[in-house]
């Protein structure tokens, strides 16, 4: 097999492609073999060091979808041909072959492709745990939603709608406006030509946000926090700018 491991924390010149033994599974465990990876923000965080892999040298990646090969001792869940998709749990996703806990593979309809599903698991979780969990969405509610055209921000946009929110979506450019708008975001705002706190304000009468989705953190932390109505909700899951103060 093939996959990319690091070494040492660093930059991208960290990252090397590298043969390896193709494992073996053993109980409860599924060989998968990979069709697309997931790359996400916080294997970023990972290569540099951010946030602490179990142990060095280590294959990076944590979500993928692929077709199993072989399983293991005792695994009922999955069979050799199943298409699966999963987060977690695996030796690393940035590879040709992982092994996974059978348990932990989700099934893959026949109306999605892999690479579909490869790109739908962090992100689609994330955004129901955000909308549905941490704060539940009641119609009627305002949220601002931050790179609302980003992978996160787009399903955040439709969950959001699909729960009765009046949804307001930062983007940094016109065209990534139009998709905010075309995923049922009500106001978007380019924030590298508006004051996205000035806009909310307005677009509210004064009256800000119940709550505001970022995961952009140091640049917009502060004024995300204005934004927010009495009792507002400032659910911070990434640092794409930096941590914030």
């Amino acid at each position: 097999m093939q996959a990319i491991r690091i070494h040492e924390y660093g930059g991208p010149e960290v990252l090397r492609l590298e043969k390896l033994p193709t494992p073996e599974p053993g109980p409860g465990q599924a060989l998968v073999e990979i069709a697309a990876t997931g790359v996400n923000f916080v294997e970023i965080y990972q290569r540099m060091g951010w946030y602490k892999l179990p142990a060095l040298p280590a294959i990076m990646g944590g979500e993928a979808a692929g077709t199993v090969l072989k399983v293991g001792p005792g695994v009922t869940e999955v069979a050799p041909g199943d298409r699966v998709a999963w987060l977690g749990g695996s030796t690393g996703s940035y590879a040709t072959h992982t092994l996974v806990a059978a348990a932990q593979l989700a099934p893959v309809p026949d109306a999605l492709s892999l690479q579909q599903a490869a790109a739908v698991m962090v992100q689609g979780l994330t955004a129901h745990v955000l909308t549905h969990r941490t704060y539940p969405i009641q119609p009627g509610a305002w949220a601002l939603i931050h790179a609302a055209a980003g992978g996160v921000g787009r399903l955040l946009v439709q969950m959001a709608k699909m729960r009765g929110a009046h949804v307001i979506g930062t983007v940094s450019t016109e065209e990534k406006a139009a998709i905010a708008r075309a995923l049922g975001a009500d106001e978007t705002i380019i924030y590298t030509q508006q004051d996205f706190l000035a806009e909310v304000k307005r677009i509210t009468g004064g009256r800000g946000v119940d709550v505001v989705y970022d995961s952009v953190g140091k640049d917009t932390f502060d004024r995300s926090l204005d934004s927010l109505a009495p009792l507002g909700y400032l659910v911070n899951y990434g640092q794409s700018s930096g941590f914030p103060p």
